[in-house]
Formats: structure tokens, C-alpha cells, sequence
């Protein structure tokens, strides 16, 4: 192929794909499976590994943010300024309004719409290309986010329409996003994000594009900033832009609607405030904007705000209950964290029986103690908290000093709010830490949930994630609910576990503050466990994007005896401890130059084990059969990559076949 027919491809496939996450993202309504979108984007990545010069910014393939890096944030001048609106909170406000509008314009009708509560951004297109994209700042002075807006997938790099034009939206975290995330930060023992919001904010600063890529993030666009004409389209009103800025492929602010008198403004505020609790995302209010720019214009606006919209505030839903009684739960780090068992009260939607307390703190500011009415409310109506209590108690209630797991001493670290358990035997954090040691993004032991970890652990079949590797289907059987298959299938998942990376296997180790991202910047720099354990502290230290917390965490970790003797357990179970992704390249290059698919079901292993053997001996592995693949690796039920190699006349090989060749080095 040569570079005029791979940019007709390349282009083809950008729109089609470009259309697909339009229909996902924004339309919610997929029209191709992900098997079939998946081929497409891993044909485009292949178009650009062979044709650099077709892999721009605002290729779909950039989304995940992968070489977007950035350490510090440039300044960026708003062309037009991103103002801030006149609050209000009761309905005599927003008749006051009306009563200001109808003094200067006749006849006004007013749009009403959601005000999500997210990060205010401008975006920048020019012949309907992406270029540009800030944070609000102060209104006139905003951050360069641009790297991190692309990896937002309902946010166009590319315009249906070559327009010039800038736009205003609110980039949002939805509440499913951010429970995952708040699960995320628990696993780890990180600081938990406040609200969606907050965690918005913080996602889209990120120093590396590909964090921000991992968080989620949505965008809503509600407003044209500035556009003049284009091909007879001229914007007369805001409802007209909306529907403009549809056509172009924006996800807009969702169900505006319009009235021409303030009693319908005032009822479609109420209906929005009484179902903002069964949305997937945080609103804060409700925007009320006059439609018509001309009116607009007369109207003006003060200094700092418009005088032709305002923005109505919903109070945040407090409810009064009684703290019946205080739990302590103990994560896989020991952390001691206190949890008000409430009074069922109905909240945001919900029936809120518990909330966090989070650490002594906080308990020693509100004065909470058992028995005690509280104030709760969700933080971000998500997450119960209690903002207030009601007591004449002199006292309030503190963290015990012992462990009430297993009655070990209790400290609290020099500048942490946290209290923890420093007994590693406690069988609250061996529970934790065999339930995160096993989980997805770790060792990924299939079927070992946390059900079957108490179990174990209350049976004594295990008590570090050492034994793990030592239990046998005969210590299984004599388990409840175990019969001979489902006792197989765990002792295999176990067994398939071993040759999991070295980086899985540190993040496995749950190491306080060490994630799987950061795990792997610590592999990249130190190739094998002898390595991180003999490391210094400034070694540490020396690690781009690792920071000092995370240096202290490692290294003091490294040179506690029950961790290096867990870790020499677990060599001599089997466990990789060299870094596979520096190591299988120096197996051999006799597949060096030749690209493979595999597909279908393997005997002897998982596909993913036979693209890193392929890999490991130098070739290549695609997701995708075209006229450039060398061979296709195809087990049974291959469907249909089969059917396509054998059409494009693709060397079809069983698994047989290529380790026959890396034993023998004859060209299959």
C-alpha cells in the first residue's frame, strides 16, 4: 500500500469510527459490536505504525491520551470570556428576574436547563478540526487542557461541518464513573475524592493525559462562545444553537425547554429539582437564559455577569437521624475507619443506613458520639456523610487503641489522620489484602472471590497470599459449596496466576499508595525484584512522575522482613519476579518481522499467552487479518478471521506448528 491509498483508508476509518462513538457516547445507541469496532481502531493504529505522518492529535486513535504529557499547564487568554451567573434560591428571586428582563425587552421566552455540576471548559475548533481547549480560570485566563480533552470519547475532534467556532461546556465525572473510582481509592488506601466534581477537576489536570483517560469523564456542551456565519447558518437564539451544536455532533445540555412566561419557568425549575436525584450525573441547579441574542443584547450585562440569565440553586437535601452505633472496619493497610450505623432515613432517592466518619478528626470536630442526633446528607448525593450533630454529650467517641480484630496495637502515623492496625497477622487485613491480592487489575485468580477468601481464611487454609499457591482440590473439597469441578477450576486460576507480570505482582503486594500505573513506572525503571528490594531510597526518588511518598512507601516496605520473606514465598511458588515486558525481548528474534493474529480456543494456552510468546521471539501481533498478516494462529471454533485468511491466502498455523518452529528454527 502506498501513502495515497493508506490516507483514503485512514480517513475512511477515522469517520466511520468517529460515527460510532457519536452513536456510543452521545446518541447511546451503538449501532456495531465491540468485536467489529475494536478491528477497526486496531486496523487504524496499524495504518499509523506504518504511515506515522497519518497519526495527528485528532486521530481517534489518540483517545487514551498515551503520549500526552505534560508537566505544567499554559496559560491560555479566552478570546471570549467564560463569565460566571447571578444565583438564586427561592422562586421570588426568579420573578424578580423576570420583572428586570421585561423593564428593557417585550415578549421575552426563556430556556430552562440542568446546570451540571462540573468543570467549566471552552473548546476551540477551526474548519471544524479540534485545537485548542481550557478550563475557565478566572473567566478570562483558563489552563491549556487540550491533550486531556481528547481523551473525553463524547467530545468531538472533528466537526460534521469545517466551521470555525468555540464553544463552552461542563466536563463531568457520572456517578457510576465516580463510584469506581471511590472503589479504586478504597482498594488502594488513597484519599477518597469528595464528589464528582471534585474528582472531574482533578482528573482533567492531570499531568499525563492517559490517568485522565482512565477517569472517565463526560462533557456536556450548552453554549456557543463565538461563531459568525457559515454557509447560511446564522445563530439567532440559543435554542436554534443547541440544535446547531447537535448537527455538529456535541452532546448538549439535555432536555432544555422553553416557556414565554415565568410561572412555566418556575414549575420546570421545581419538576428538575425534584428528579435531579434519579439522573446518572450531579446537577446544582437549574439555568434560566433568555432565547432571543438580540434581546440579549439589550439586556447587556454588569462587570462580572450577564443581566439575561440567571442560575437557580438547589439546596442540598439534610436530613435529621440518630447515630445508633459506631462500627470500625479495617482495610487491607490497617487503616481503622469509624462508620455511623444511622436510623434508616430516606435521603437523595435512597434509604441511608451508614456513613463514613472517615478518622478521629473529624469525629473530634462535629462532637460525635453514640446515641447522638445527626445531620446527614450525600456528599455529591452520593455518598452519606454527617455535616452536624446535635448533642450535650461533653465527650465524643474515639478510635480504639487496640485493633478490635484481632486486639493489636493501634498507631497513628506523623502527619496522617489515618489510626492502623500495625499487626500484619490481623485477620481483617489478611482478609483485604487476599481479596485485592486476587482482584482483576492484581493477580486476576478467577472464582476467588470474597466469600471463598473467608472461607480459607476462617478454615486456615490460608493466612498469607503465599498459601494460596499451596492449596490443593483435596483442601478445597473440604470446603462448603466446593464440588470436584468448581475445586479445579480455582486450583487452575491459581496456577494460571503465576505467570502474571512483575508489575501485577507488586501492585499485588498492596504496597500503601502503590497503584497499578505506578507499579509499572517502578518496573520500567527496575527491571526485577532484586532490583526493587537492594534499591536506596533516591533511587526511589529518581523515579519520573513516582514522588516522595510513594519513594518512602517502597522503600520501607523493602525492608520489612514478613514483606521480603512473602516475596521470597512467592518466587519459589513460581512467581515471575523479572519484569516481562523488558525480559521476553531477549528471548530470541525469530519471528522478527513477522506479524500474527490469533484466534479461536488454544489447547495448550490463553491467546494472551501466545501473543506474548509471539511477541517475546520478535514478531508482531494484530487484532485484526489483512494482506500484511504473516500468519494466523488458529485454534478451535476460529470463526471468522479463519474464513478471511484463507480468502486473502493468510498462512493459517495451529500452536503446534510455531512451537515446533521456536524449537527448531525452520521457517513454518
Amino acid at each position: 500500500m502506498d501513502i495515497n491509498q493508506a490516507i483514503i483508508e485512514h480517513a475512511k476509518l477515522s469517520a466511520k469510527i468517529d460515527e460510532h462513538n457519536r452513536n456510543y457516547y452521545v446518541l447511546d445507541n451503538p449501532t456495531i459490536s465491540d468485536y467489529d469496532y475494536d478491528a477497526k481502531m486496531q486496523r487504524l493504529v496499524e495504518l499509523e505504525t506504518d504511515f506515522p505522518e497519518l497519526c495527528t492529535p485528532n486521530s481517534p486513535s489518540q483517545r487514551v491520551g498515551g503520549e500526552a504529557d505534560s508537566s505544567t499547564f499554559a496559560k491560555i487568554n479566552h478570546p471570549v470570556k467564560l463569565g460566571s451567573l447571578e444565583d438564586v434560591f427561592d422562586e421570588n428571586e426568579l420573578r424578580s428576574f423576570d420583572e428586570r428582563v421585561r423593564k428593557l425587552v417585550d415578549a421575552p421566552s426563556y430556556t430552562v436547563e440542568s446546570k451540571i455540576d462540573g468543570l467549566s471548559v471552552s473548546l476551540e475548533y477551526v474548519k471544524g478540526e479540534f485545537v485548542r481547549g481550557a478550563t475557565r480560570g478566572d473567566g478570562l485566563i483558563g489552563e491549556d487542557v487540550t491533550a486531556n480533552l481528547r481523551t473525553i470519547k463524547s467530545m468531538p475532534l472533528r466537526l460534521t461541518k469545517p466551521v470555525d467556532i468555540i464553544v463552552r461546556g461542563e466536563v463531568y465525572m457520572s456517578q457510576s464513573s465516580f463510584a469506581k473510582l471511590i472503589s479504586i481509592q478504597e482498594e488502594r488506601g488513597e484519599q477518597l475524592s469528595k464528589n464528582p466534581r471534585n474528582a472531574a477537576a482533578g482528573a482533567l489536570r492531570q499531568k499525563q493525559a492517559k490517568i485522565t483517560a482512565e477517569r472517565e469523564l463526560d462533557l456536556f456542551v450548552f453554549n456557543v462562545q463565538r461563531f459568525l456565519e457559515w454557509e447560511g447558518d446564522v445563530l439567532s437564539s440559543h435554542i436554534q444553537s443547541l440544535r446547531f451544536l447537535e448537527e455538529l455532533g456535541f452532546k448538549i445540555v439535555p432536555e432544555v425547554q422553553i416557556f414565554d412566561n415565568v410561572d412555566g419557568v418556575i414549575e420546570r425549575v421545581r419538576i428538575i429539582g425534584e428528579n435531579r436525584h434519579n439522573l446518572p450525573y450531579d446537577i446544582d441547579g437549574a439555568v434560566v437564559k433568555v432565547d432571543d441574542f438580540s434581546m440579549r443584547e439589550v439586556l447587556g450585562e454588569t462587570s462580572s455577569k450577564p443581566k439575561w440569565a440567571v442560575a437557580y440553586k438547589y439546596p442540598p437535601e439534610e436530613k435529621e437521624t440518630i447515630i445508633e452505633s459506631i462500627e470500625i472496619q479495617i482495610g487491607r493497610t490497617g487503616v481503622l475507619t469509624p462508620v455511623a450505623v444511622l436510623k434508616p432515613v430516606e435521603l437523595a432517592g435512597t434509604t441511608v443506613t451508614r456513613a463514613s466518619l472517615h478518622n478521629q478528626d473529624l469525629i473530634d470536630s462535629l462532637g460525635v458520639n453514640v446515641g447522638c442526633t445527626a445531620i446527614v446528607r450525600k456528599a455529591g448525593d452520593i455518598i452519606p456523610e454527617v455535616v452536624k450533630v446535635n448533642s450535650n454529650s461533653l465527650q465524643t467517641y474515639q478510635i480504639p487503641n487496640i485493633c478490635p480484630q484481632c486486639g493489636g496495637k493501634t498507631v497513628r502515623d506523623n502527619g496522617e489522620a489515618a489510626i492502623r492496625c500495625i499487626n500484619s497477622k490481623c485477620p481483617a487485613q489478611i482478609l483485604r489484602s487476599i481479596e485485592h491480592f486476587a482482584s482483576r487489575d492484581a493477580m486476576n485468580i478467577d472464582g476467588l472471590g470474597p466469600a471463598i477468601v473467608k472461607q480459607l481464611v476462617q478454615n486456615k487454609l490460608v493466612q498469607t497470599v503465599a498459601d494460596l499457591y499451596k492449596l490443593s482440590v483435596s483442601d478445597l473439597l473440604t470446603l462448603e459449596g466446593f464440588k470436584q469441578k468448581s475445586a479445579d477450576n480455582l486450583v487452575n486460576a491459581i496456577t494460571k496466576s503465576k505467570s502474571q507480570s512483575l508489575d501485577r505482582v507488586l501492585f499485588a503486594l498492596g504496597i500503601r499508595g502503590i497503584g497499578r500505573r505506578s507499579a509499572t513506572l517502578l518496573c520500567d525503571e527496575l527491571e526485577s525484584m532484586e532490583a526493587i528490594k537492594t534499591a536506596n531510597l533516591e533511587r526511589f526518588q529518581s523515579i519520573e512522575h513516582f514522588g516522595e511518598v510513594l519513594a518512602e512507601n517502597v522503600h520501607t516496605a523493602m525492608r520489612i522482613p514478613s514483606m521480603l520473606n512473602l516475596i521470597d514465598e512467592l518466587k519459589q511458588s513460581g512467581l515471575s519476579m523479572e519484569y516481562a515486558d523488558k525480559t521476553t525481548s531477549a528471548k530470541s528474534n525469530k519471528l522478527e518481522g513477522l506479524t500474527f493474529v490469533v484466534t479461536g480456543t488454544l489447547s495448550s494456552m490463553s491467546r494472551d499467552e501466545a501473543k506474548a510468546l509471539i511477541e517475546s521471539h520478535g514478531g508482531k501481533c494484530t487484532g485484526s487479518v489483512s494482506k500484511k498478516t504473516s500468519y494466523l494462529l488458529a485454534g478451535e471454533n476460529a470463526g471468522s478471521k479463519l474464513t478471511k485468511a484463507v480468502g486473502l491466502g493468510v498462512s493459517v498455523i495451529s500452536e503446534d506448528e510455531l512451537q515446533g518452529f521456536l524449537l527448531s528454527g525452520k521457517v513454518i
